[in-house]
Formats: structure tokens, sequence, C-alpha cells
């Protein structure tokens, strides 16, 4: 319905300018106008002073119909209402007056949390960036993942959905929680409670607990979720119970933001089982693999290599 009062004016307006309209289209043009401009309220505060603003937008007006060599005695009024009714309905110029503050959250080789301010908490991997407004407003609750993986606790709140941008992907939720992990070629969604919508290029998947979306290649596909992916293992213990090191070093690639690199693949294959602290600093957990599989992995800067 706003959307369309929006669109009506503004057809309207243009088709005024360009002294289009109909003696019944201007009449309605001009009531409209002036019975905005009467009865809006105008909040100093946040927009500036009304009688500055009005004047501003009733010169430039006048100064392009003076060189169209028309002037139309109502658009004082309808300059003026349309910022004013607009501007109510949350249209063009108030975001410019009262845009969210946005903060930056980064972490360098070990996990953090933040709470924002709706209650919701975001775990963030090693070497991870996240953006976020101070206090949120509007219809949506926004805020983008620049870089690496987190995971999210949401606040329920139906009448404001949780926006997460991630590279192309866009996650919408009402409250639930769910990994996001990022990397240069494929960003994944990762569901534990609730449910998730994940669009990206005109793609769309909705997705329940144990499910993941991944999108790579410029594809967006569902699939099941890897079980060891099901719980917050940024904030909780994590035994990872005769698996293999493949799965082990997916787990830590995840939670401490760096890649692997090693020369023979099939030591992937090694069977261990680990125990990994939440608070962990990753040279312990890899002195536990160390110890357990006789290799040699250090830590040079975001890589670690097998020596």
């Amino acid at each position: 319905m706003i959307k369309r009062i929006k669109h009506s004016l503004e057809y309207l307006i243009d088709k005024s300018s360009r002294n289009k309209t109909s003696e019944a289209e201007e009449n309605l043009l001009n009531n409209f106008a002036l019975s905005e401009y009467q009865n809006s309220n105008w909040d100093e505060s946040s927009m500036g002073n009304s009688v500055e603003v009005s004047k501003n937008i009733y010169d430039g007006i006048q100064l392009r119909m003076v060189k169209k060599k028309t002037f139309n005695p109502y658009l004082k009024y309808m300059a003026a209402a349309s910022i004013l009714f607009l501007a109510g309905l949350g249209f063009f110029f108030k975001p410019d007056f009262a845009k969210e503050k946005q903060l930056s959250f980064k972490t360098s080789s070990d996990p953090k949390s933040i709470k924002l301010s709706d209650g919701s908490k975001i775990y963030l991997a090693a070497n991870s960036s996240f953006q976020y407004p101070e206090k949120f407003e509007g219809d949506e609750r926004k805020v983008v993942l620049l870089k690496g993986n987190a995971f999210f606790e949401i606040a329920k709140d139906k009448k404001h959905p949780f926006i997460i941008t991630s590279g192309e992907l866009k996650t919408r939720v009402v409250g639930t929680s769910f990994h996001i992990q990022m990397s240069k070629s494929k960003c994944e969604v990762i569901v534990v409670t609730g449910k998730v919508n994940v669009t990206s290029k005109g793609q769309s998947v909705d997705l329940v607990p144990n499910e993941e979306a991944l999108f790579e290649s410029q594809k967006l596909t569902k699939q099941m979720a890897d079980k060891s992916f099901l719980v917050n293992w940024y904030n909780t213990d994590v035994t990872l119970d005769q698996t293999t090191l493949k799965h082990v070093i997916t787990i830590l690639q995840y939670k401490y933001g760096v890649s692997f690199q090693y020369d023979n693949e099939q030591v992937l294959a090694t069977p261990l089982t680990v125990f990994i602290k939440k608070d962990a600093a990753l040279e312990n957990v890899l002195e536990q693999i160390n110890y357990i599989t006789n290799l040699k992995f250090k830590v040079y800067g975001e890589i670690v290599k097998v020596d």
C-alpha cells in the first residue's frame, strides 16, 4: 500500500512538471499537497530547519520552471508536502537524517563473541570481520559478515527480520542459530535451529536444522550438513571421536580462520580423537594432534604447514 502511494505521487509530480496532467489530476495533486503541508509535523532535531529545507527545494524547482517558462503556484506546497509525507513514511529523505551508526568487530588469532543491541549474539571465528549497527532502526535488522566465519544466535523478532550479507549471499531469519562460513571460492550457511532463507542472484533455498546451503561457482544448492557443524563449536568444548585428520582440519580452519598446507594428502585419512576446548589456542590443539599422529604442524600467520 505504501509503495503504491509513493509511486502514484512520484508519477503525478513528474507528469505535472511536464505539463501532462489533466485538470482532475492537477486538482488531486494540488489538494493532496496543500492538505499534507498544512497537517504535517516536522522534527527539526533529525530533519533540519523546515523553512530552510522547503525554501531550498522550492528555489530549485522554481529555477527549473523559469527555464521552461512555466510555473505552478502550488509547487511550493507540493515540494514541502512531498518531503514531509515521504519522510514520514521512511522514503527518500529520512534515511539521510537517521542513518544507523555502523560499527566493526574484528578478530585476530582467537575467536571472540559480541552481543548486539537486539540481544542477538555473534561468535566470530579467528581472522574474521563483522559489521553491524550500534542500534537497529527500521523494519529490518541488517548486518554484514565481511570476512571469515561466524556462528549466529539471533534473538526472535517476527516484526523485524534479521538479514546477514556475506559476499553474494543474503541470509534472512527471524530467530534461529546457524553458521556462515566464507572463503574466496564459496560460502556456506549451516542451520542448527529454526528456519533460514538464503538467496543469491535470483536463487533461493529454505533451510531447516541439519541442512546446509552451499554457494559455489555462482550456483546455490541445498544439502545435508555435516553433524560436526551442528553445535556452536566457537563457544563449546568439542570432542571429535574416532574421526579423520581431514575432518579435524576442517573444523580448525573454520574456528581459527586458517588454511592448511601439506604435501602428502594421504595423511588426511589418519584416524584420531581430539578434544578442542572452547577457548583453546590453535597452537595447543596442534600440539595435541602432533603428539597423536607424530606429525609436525606449525603456524605461520594464517597458514598451518606440516614440516
